[in-house]
Order: structure tokens, then C-alpha cells, then sequence
């Protein structure tokens, strides 16, 4: 019984240390701000230059996700192996395990890119041909933003006193959306790193009755590509297709989850807020909206769009080897001001 006791204390210290474990870590701004300073102290006067920008530049309000010849901020090619590991580092911070991961195997695609299309138009397919840029100065008591983007990738966040105060745009691609094609060295045969953000949509769309898809289908016919691709601020049409409140359980279970694989990018503390915004708001007015074909493996689109948030989804264009609707493009913005930018201030 003696021996039970000093256990017993164990276990519940254990648990106890488990219980507050959350209040300990810092939070995603906090951890951010950190790894920014880290990745600055690993960098050359030149590099300084190409990398650190004032904050209120009005290229903090620049992204895009095309190949691109030229980009804002300092490319990966050009780093040496301390600056890499600082800037992973600082990913790492800003992402999620899964958004990390998303990230990273979009960046690997370019290989498999790279060989499939053997050197064919003027796209440089590079998986180090990505940017960072740090607008501001990182620290505890200042605001400060950072991006990171290439070809496929655009993320942004804004850093206030320690807290992301915004994500977005938010911005990830794969071409191919499924590997398709056996690459040496690459990523292999059947890898799909944007999977939940097809097969739940498509999942839901299944779910819907006769009725229910006149008011969720809002065009036969996908469009080119997602709505203000590039540009500041999102688009401001009011919602379409099928409200949470008309759906029955299942399918709002559906909606959820398809959220949640946008949201579940960020690390928690992150995630967690959006979500509660969502929920604060009202799920009630949150809306899918779908037009192309009902199957894969052809051109498809969906949004999904509350009060605070747009997600957009299209798979329409061909991956490098040719097979249709291979090649996706998503996006999630804050629909209250991408950047930290009220709509207010924003023109909106």
C-alpha cells in the first residue's frame, strides 16, 4: 500500500502537467515571431535586403500563385543549409503538422512537373523556386507580416503582439492532384496531397437529394479558374447554392468536414478561432455551392462561403501528362479583410 501512494501522486502530477499543458505553449503569433527573428539572424546583408521589407509596402498585397518570372522576397535556391532549416522552422510555426506537410509535397510536385513536361514552355519547374518575405520587424510588441509563395502556393499572415491576427489569402495547388506518373526520385504513384479537399466535396454532393442539388449546382459548366485570383481583397457577390440550415445531418456533418480540412492547415489555436467565427456566425448562413460535373475526372468547382470566410475549389485543367481535371487550385479568404486589412479600409 506504502508503494501505491508515491504512484498514485505520480500518475496525478502526470495528469495534472497534461491538464495545463496548453496554457504553457506558447501561442502560433508568439511561436512566430520567435522562428521569424531565428530565420533574420541566419541572413547576410544582401540577403536582407532581397528578404525584409517595410510593413506598410504595398507589395505586402501582392500574391499569386502562377509560375511567375519574378517574385517579391528571397528564393530558396538561394539559401544556405542554415537559412533552409530557419525558414522550415518558421513554417513549421505558422502550419500545422497537416499544412506542413500540404506545403511541402507541393513544392516536391515541381519535380514531377519538371520531367513530365521536358523543358516544354518558358515555366520554370523548380521545387526551390519559392519565396519569403518578412514585412515589419518581428517582435513581441509590433505588427509584422509574412509570405510565402511560388508556383501553386501563396500563404500570408499577419503578426499583432504575438497573435495571428490574419491568415489569409491561403492559398494551395497540385498539379497532378493525383500522381499519375511514375518520376524517379518523386514523389510516388497515387500520392494526392489536396485528398480531403475532393473526395469530401464530391462526398457531399453525393448526399444531396433531387431537390437539394437544383439549389446546390449553380452551373453545368465549371469555371476557368477561381474568383479574384491575385487581387487584395475577395469577391463580395452575396452567397450561393445550398444553406447548412436545408441540409439534413449527415450532409451538415459533411459541410464541417469539409471545412475542417481548410481549417485543420493552421495550427490549432488558429484553426480554433476560425472555426469559432464560423459557429458565431451562424452555420445556419453558410452555403455549398458546386457547378461542372458530378464525377471526377472532369472539370469541377465548388465554394463554400459563410459571413467570414470563402473557400474556393477548382479542377478543371489537364496535369502535365495529359489526363483531365488532374490539377487543382484552392483558396481559403476572410471575407471581414485578407491581410488585416478591414473591409471597411479595404473599400469593400
Amino acid at each position: 500500500m506504502k508503494l501505491r501512494q508515491p504512484l498514485l501522486a505520480a500518475f496525478a502530477l502526470f495528469a495534472l502537467v497534461g491538464a495545463g499543458w496548453t496554457f504553457l505553449q506558447m501561442s502560433t503569433g508568439a511561436s512566430m515571431t520567435q522562428a521569424a527573428a531565428k530565420f533574420i539572424a541566419t541572413l547576410d546583408e544582401d540577403a536582407k535586403k532581397q528578404t525584409l521589407y517595410p510593413y506598410d509596402t504595398p507589395k505586402r498585397l501582392e500574391w499569386h500563385f502562377i509560375p511567375k518570372d519574378e517574385r517579391k522576397g528571397l528564393q530558396v535556391k538561394e539559401m544556405n543549409e542554415a537559412q533552409r532549416q530557419a525558414l522550415h522552422e518558421l513554417l513549421k510555426t505558422g502550419l500545422s503538422q497537416a499544412g506542413y506537410e500540404k506545403t511541402t509535397k507541393i513544392m516536391a510536385l515541381e519535380s514531377i512537373l519538371n520531367t513530365l513536361e521536358q523543358g516544354r514552355g518558358r515555366n520554370i519547374r523548380d521545387p526551390e523556386r519559392y519565396y519569403v518575405t518578412i514585412f515589419g520587424q518581428p517582435a513581441d510588441d509590433q505588427k509584422w507580416g509574412l509570405s510565402f509563395e511560388g508556383h501553386h502556393l501563396s500563404l500570408n499572415f499577419v503578426v499583432e503582439k504575438g497573435k495571428v491576427v490574419s491568415s489569409t489569402p491561403s492559398f494551395m495547388g497540385a498539379n497532378p492532384a493525383v500522381v499519375k506518373s511514375e518520376v524517379p526520385n518523386a514523389l510516388p504513384v497515387g500520392t494526392r496531397v489536396l485528398a480531403k479537399e475532393e473526395t469530401v466535396a464530391f462526398e457531399l454532393l453525393a448526399a444531396l437529394d433531387d431537390e437539394q442539388r437544383k439549389t446546390a449546382i449553380i452551373a453545368d459548366k465549371a469555371p476557368a479558374e477561381i474568383r479574384a485570383p491575385g487581387e487584395p481583397q475577395p469577391p463580395r457577390e452575396a452567397p450561393a447554392g445550398l444553406s447548412y440550415g436545408k441540409m439534413n445531418d449527415q450532409q451538415r456533418k459533411l459541410l464541417v468536414q469539409l471545412i475542417e480540412a481548410y481549417a485543420a492547415n493552421m495550427p490549432q489555436d488558429v484553426r480554433e478561432e476560425r472555426m469559432a467565427a464560423i459557429n458565431a456566425n451562424g452555420l445556419e448562413k453558410v452555403h455549398f455551392a458546386w457547378a461542372g460535373a458530378q464525377k471526377p475526372g472532369v472539370g469541377h468547382y465548388y465554394r463554400v462561403q459563410g459571413p467570414t470566410f470563402l473557400i474556393e475549389f477548382i479542377n478543371v485543367q489537364p496535369d502535365a501528362a495529359g489526363n483531365i481535371a488532374n490539377h487543382i487550385h484552392s483558396v481559403w479568404r476572410d471575407l471581414r479583410g485578407d491581410f488585416a486589412i478591414p473591409v471597411a479600409q479595404a473599400g469593400g
